[in-house]
């Protein structure tokens, strides 16, 4: 099985953290946000993965190719790198890894996080994963029929069509047939609001009688903008709070903390209180400080503070007040 994962969008929402580092590796309860994705796909998924391809933007560089290369080795998986540079459509972005688009595929968003307690059934035409929401307005939802087959795909519904919004992770038995769906909305020009979009490519698979079902997850974590970040790391931290979370390479001075909260090796924490909610990268020094629901980057510094609520970028530096702060990397506040 291979899993495509479409990233190449430059995070407006979230700057200034994305002016440095691209959104889906800013970090959730210590890992990046794909390495945690692809974490828990892996999980769900009942066949060994074979490969992984990201599709991102040239400007990302090097370094981030390499890092996306180790995150699918960690689940037994090859790491290979595909480059968009024109955003025209989910269709559009998949058909650059088009060569993995061969036998059972998962296409999954890098800004999604998510709870599941089940196992991915491949023997399935498709399945798309889904959360019932409040207000469906809001969200991509599937109409089901009476056998639970999806039978429409609507986009923001002005009138209540179905409380099941997709979430952005899709399981497919036959890529090939995917990838000829996309390719022909390209070869065809076929657009909606300007784009070459992927619900276009599902209805096509319909229409040639596909099946498409739905996989129904307990909770679905976005990382849209600096709010829902902070509270998806908080949420995310009480689902591995069992686990080990902080570093036998951290250093607790005077200080508590109140769990569940993540600590880097490296981290100094001297004089403050720090949780819960909390993740701590490496190196960071936090000193007379107290800290609620954040997210602190490496080799950051925090000194006689009061947070809650932000983001701190790698190697910041912030002194003073009480703040909902969201700070990018390199910056200095005193």
């Amino acid at each position: 099985m291979n899993i495509i994962i479409p990233m190449a969008g430059l995070g407006k929402r979230l700057r200034p953290h994305t002016l440095t580092v691209p959104k889906p590796l800013l970090p959730i309860a210590g890992k990046p946000i794909v390495h945690r994705l692809v974490e828990d796909i892996a999980k769900v998924c009942p066949e060994k993965i074979d490969n992984i391809g990201f599709i991102i933007h040239p400007s990302f560089g090097k370094e981030v190719e390499e890092s996306l290369k180790e995150i699918a080795k960690e689940v037994g998986a090859v790491g290979k790198i595909y480059y968009q540079e024109s955003a025209l459509g989910i269709s559009h972005a998949l058909l650059f890894a088009k060569e993995l688009f061969t036998g059972k595929i998962i296409v999954a968003f890098a800004d999604t996080l998510f709870k599941a307690e089940f196992k991915l059934d491949t023997s399935k035409d498709g399945i798309i994963w889904v959360q019932r929401v409040e207000d469906p307005s809001q969200f991509g939802v599937v109409k089901l029929n009476e056998k639970n087959e999806i039978i429409d795909l609507v986009e923001k519904p002005s009138s209540f069509v179905s409380d099941l919004a997709i979430i952005g992770i899709y399981f497919f038995k036959d890529g090939e047939a995917l990838a000829k769906e996309m390719q022909y909305l390209i070869d065809n020009d076929i657009k909606e609001k300007g784009e070459y979009q992927f619900t276009s490519a599902l209805q096509g698979l319909q229409k040639k009688g596909a099946k498409l079902m739905t996989g129904q997850v307990t909770e679905w974590l976005d990382c849209g903008n600096k709010n829902v970040t902070v509270q998806t790391n908080g949420r995310y931290l009480e689902f591995i709070k069992d686990q080990k979370l902080i570093s036998d390479q951290a250093k607790i001075i005077n200080s508590v903390v109140i769990p569940p909260c993540f600590i880097g090796a490296g981290a100094v924490i001297e004089n403050s209180v720090v949780g819960p909610h909390v993740s701590v990268g490496e190196k960071t020094r936090i000193i007379d400080s107290r800290i609620t629901s954040s997210i602190i980057q490496r080799e950051a510094t925090v000194t006689r503070a009061i947070l809650d609520n932000s983001m701190l970028g790698n190697f910041a530096i912030f002194e003073g007040s009480s703040l909902d702060l969201s700070v990018g990397d390199f910056n200095s506040i005193a």
